[in-house]
């Protein structure tokens, strides 16, 4: 590929996705090299567009609404289809996919009520659609953002958890504070959004506040929860080129346990429990067809109350997590978070 890394860009790839908001010298320590090698890896891979550190905001920050799994019939119009969908606001992940269906979507409308009209008339009536399915996500039973590229040593993770540890120790804002953000924290949300790297001193620059008061707005928002740093780049940059979504049919009594081992696996990059026949979703990425097949025939095989699955192959991602994509390269930045990007707990 012409924008593959080489061992050293997914070293750092892996000591990001353990610790997105690390310094560039606990990562230089990590990796076994300097700082500035470090920064210059990272601002290269950045201003190439292949990855980038965000923010994930919190739902109940950005509404009430809830995901849906999308899954839509449209023969002969599947990328028209897709690029139409991007254009939604409420669209989190969009895919042209092979298989289940011709294009697979996870949208999430800002306010409960607001779903009928997405599903049934904004989507269902685009140009090209004949059909579609929906899926409500009742349980995200492991996020994107805990998805691991396994190259790192035991001593390296670990000395990188204790830098997350550490921004995790304690809430300075206390337990009574509000759980959604205003005023500064608002405002600093939106920072670490665009860019989870943001410092409490680029956050006292650009909003005008106190350096004091920018640490602490900063660690609050953290260490509650309402913003998690993530690293986004595309699966296939780190040596994934399949990517599959598995759609289960489960059995009432094999449900939480099926989600709970599908999201050990080493291939899940976002598990959901739903309402409806597909009852567990499993998006997962794999090296190659081999490995599809060994997790088809072999780990589905051993899997309790699985009754049937449908299977998706991922063959254009436009979109995840707000993000739209261009031949592997990110296009774009979250936006503000109350206009439907820069969400929460999904692909």
């Amino acid at each position: 590929m012409e924008n593959a890394l080489d061992d050293d860009d997914l070293d750092l790839v892996a000591a990001l996705q353990r610790a997105p908001r690390a310094p560039l010298s606990l990562l230089a320590q990590a990796l076994g090299v300097s700082a500035s090698t470090v920064g210059r890896r990272l601002a290269r891979l950045e201003s190439n567009r292949l990855l980038r550190v965000i923010g994930q905001v919190d739902l109940s920050v950005t509404g009430e609404g809830t995901p849906w799994h999308v899954w839509i019939t449209a023969p002969g119009r599947a990328v028209d289809v897709a690029r139409r969908l991007v254009e939604l606001p409420e669209a989190a992940h969009v895919a042209v996919t092979a298989g289940q269906a011709d294009v697979y979507c996870v949208v999430q409308p800002a306010r409960r009520a607001d779903a009928r009209d997405l599903l049934t008339r904004r989507i269902a009536t685009l140009p090209g659609v004949r059909s579609t399915r929906t899926e409500l996500v009742l349980r995200a039973d492991t996020k994107s953002d805990s998805w691991r590229l396994p190259r790192l040593t035991e001593d390296q993770r670990r000395l990188l958890a204790t830098y997350t540890a550490e921004e995790r120790e304690t809430d300075p804002g206390g337990t009574d504070r509000p759980a959604r953000p205003t005023g500064d924290e608002l405002r600093t949300l939106r920072l670490l959004a665009a860019d989870g790297r943001t410092t409490a001193a680029q956050v006292s620059r650009e909003l005008g506040i106190g350096q004091s008061t920018a640490y602490r707005v900063t660690q609050s928002l953290l260490q509650r929860g309402l913003v998690r740093p993530r690293v986004e780049i595309e699966p296939e940059l780190l040596g994934y080129a399949l990517e599959a979504v598995v759609a289960l049919t489960v059995s009432p009594g094999g449900m939480r346990e099926a989600a709970r081992t599908l999201a050990r696996h080493p291939s899940a990059r976002y598990v959901s429990t739903n309402a409806g026949a597909f009852s567990v979703v499993h998006q997962g990425v794999f090296r190659d067809e081999e490995g599809l097949a060994e997790f088809l025939t072999g780990d589905l095989a051993e899997l309790g109350g699985v009754i049937s699955f449908d299977v998706s192959v991922v063959l254009q991602a436009l979109r995840r997590h707000w993000l739209n994509r261009e031949d592997g390269r990110l296009a774009d930045v979250p936006g503000p978070t109350d206009t439907g990007s820069a969400r929460h707990d999904d692909t």
